[in-house]
């Protein structure tokens, strides 16, 4: 299907003979790409908001004519779903969930703690979004973005992890700065504590 055909098509109207059972993606210099941008507007507009389409910083909720990247961490959550490929093409192979695990875990910092919470919160309802803007892990959204603004910030901290007081005051400020709830989540037992800053 032509680029040209795909903007004629309004995302609302979409059918199974549309969309592949799974998405194509490449494994690319350690992104996942998804390449037709059907299928990347299919993915971020009528599955909750998965990916970012590549040189738009505020994607409305329509057909946008771009390719998108999946993180690691999104794309693992998809790939266990099976409603995506990750084809790996200097290998010519596609991956497994397991193959592609490891290759996570080695180029993504905290993968397999961040995956457990992002996992949790998905599935809960929620759409975290990469927080790496607010210092933080995820920022979370209920609807998602461009629908509201995101009520929490949470940063994934393993139980055997300090943080010190200032770090707890800083990110507690940063997070009122901008409106939202700072929580840390412990992947361990799956447990979120919620930080407020306030005024005695």
């Amino acid at each position: 299907m032509s680029e040209d055909k795909e903007a004629l098509i309004s995302l609302d109207d979409l059918t199974e003979k549309d969309i592949p059972e799974k998405i194509p993606t490449k494994f690319i210099n350690s992104r996942v790409i998804v390449f037709n941008p059907l299928f990347a507007s299919y993915l971020y507009v009528k599955q909750n908001f998965f990916g970012s389409p590549l040189g738009i910083n505020k994607p409305r909720l329509e057909y946008f004519s771009k390719p998108s990247e999946l993180s690691l961490i999104e794309a693992y959550y998809l790939l266990l779903k099976e409603k995506i490929t990750i084809e790996d093409p200097e290998k010519n192979q596609f991956l497994t969930p397991e193959e592609f695990f490891e290759r996570a875990k080695q180029l993504h910092h905290k993968f397999e703690e961040k995956f457990t919470i992002y996992k949790d919160l998905r599935e809960k309802g929620y759409i975290p979004r990469p927080g790496l803007k607010f210092g933080a892990d995820f920022v979370v959204y209920k609807k998602g973005p461009g629908l509201e603004h995101s009520p929490f910030i949470v940063h994934v901290l393993p139980h055997d992890a300090k943080i010190s007081a200032i770090d707890m005051v800083r990110a507690g400020r940063l997070a009122t700065s901008v409106r939202k709830k700072f929580v840390i989540a412990n992947p361990l037992t799956i447990s979120y504590y919620f930080f407020e800053w306030f005024k005695p």
